[in-house]
């Protein structure tokens, strides 16, 4: 019986400590945002160590004590300086996912051998400046799921995970992967033409003002900003909130992506987005003897137009992964304003909501089907609706 006691305290022993390990493990990852400890640099740059270390504490400091799930990667070739923080995890992607579907099109077209044609030139306008969700659909129906594979295993974006269905909105990716994406559309490539690559940054910087928040936060003076966000919500994640960031300026180009999630309201996660980016242009300035970048742009949390997720999408299209296991669900505001609907009946008209928009047109031209926010729509009338701003 003695023998007994002490097997059964030696196991309890060893139980305890790995219940504690996999607590630590649990806690860290999907807790408050990770911060890097001092053995691991956010950043590092071999021909600038103490801007290296500035930036990673800087980074550091604007992430500490935030509650959102963070991903972050920042690259300036010209400092030969990159950070990176959790920059393979992944994240819903929202509207993020829109400049890899131009750049995919674009690419599509030159392995064609022809260039845009006019209703594909006028969808990539609306979905990159005013993040325009029908157009996002149309163009991903357009280029397809084979040509948007081949981009991504053009680019390296290995990470990267293709929302299923028609759910663009839900694609996956990582901060590395965005990353490669933004580095293609700043430097010279053989995956997009430098016509390619004008195309897009041209559409990214125009982007209307009321999207332009996040890493373009504090950008040193000069610099012509090229921006795509998204914002989601999700129950067990809160908002998700993303922003992609290539900043030109004669030669010396460099590029900032910043993906987070478990935000409890959009506000809060454009916040983090923009200590993090105004903590990275910061430093940039001060290393370009600029010091007026670090007030040209601080966090707002007003800045954005609408507290409305950009889509939305039903719980059942969201899936979990083994880099992000649901967890307790986080509090969020409903959308305030009602949502497009359809109604589908064979041999009658369908009719179509968007705001103040109807169109209708006759269902026996109604295929194929595809599914935008969660709601069955038709490739007419997905081509037909030129609806306002991504909600």
């Amino acid at each position: 019986m003695a023998g007994w006691h002490w097997w059964h305290r030696a196991a309890t022993t060893i139980l305890t400590a790995v219940a504690l390990a996999v607590t630590v493990l649990v806690t860290g990852a999907f807790g408050a945002a990770p911060v890097a400890s001092a053995a691991t640099p956010i950043c590092t740059s071999a021909s600038n160590p103490t801007l290296a270390a500035r930036m990673s504490e800087a980074i550091k400091a604007a992430a500490k004590g935030r509650t959102s799930r963070i991903g972050i990667h920042f690259d300036d070739p010209s400092l030969n300086l990159r950070c990176s923080l959790n920059s393979a995890e992944q994240f819903y992607a929202g509207s993020t996912v829109k400049a890899i579907i131009l750049a995919a099109l674009l690419r599509k077209a030159d392995d064609h051998n022809r260039s845009l044609t006019s209703k594909e030139r006028s969808e990539a306008w609306s979905m990159i400046t005013v993040s325009n969700n029908y157009a996002a659909g149309y163009l991903w129906y357009d280029v397809g799921r084979k040509a948007l594979h081949h981009f991504l295993s053009l680019a390296g974006m290995n990470g990267t995970i293709l929302g299923p269905g028609a759910y663009w909105g839900l694609t996956e990716e990582t901060a590395y992967d965005e990353s490669l994406l933004l580095h293609l559309l700043v430097t010279d490539n053989s995956v997009l033409t430098k016509s390619d690559r004008d195309y897009e940054l041209q559409l990214m910087a125009n982007v209307i003002p009321s999207q332009r928040w996040g890493t373009p936060a504090g950008v040193p003076p000069g610099y012509t900003v090229h921006v795509k966000n998204g914002w989601i919500t999700e129950h067990g994640y809160g908002w998700i909130i993303n922003s992609l960031g290539a900043f030109t300026e004669r030669g010396r180009d460099y590029t900032l992506d910043v993906l987070t999630d478990h935000n409890a309201t959009k506000a809060y996660g454009v916040t983090t987005i923009e200590k993090i980016a105004v903590a990275v242009n910061h430093d940039l300035a001060s290393q370009s003897g600029s010091t007026a970048a670090a007030t040209a742009w601080l966090p707002s949390s007003a800045r954005p137009a609408s507290c409305e997720p950009d889509e939305v999408m039903p719980a059942s299209a969201f899936r979990s992964t083994r880099a992000r296991p649901v967890t307790t669900p986080m509090p969020m505001s409903p959308p305030a304003t009602p949502q497009p609907f359809a109604a589908e009946t064979s041999g009658q008209k369908l009719i179509t909501a968007t705001g103040s928009r109807l169109t209708a047109v006759s269902s026996e031209h109604l295929q194929p089907s595809l599914l935008f926010w969660g709601v069955r729509f038709t490739k007419p009338v997905a081509q037909d609706i030129a609806s306002g701003h991504a909600r």
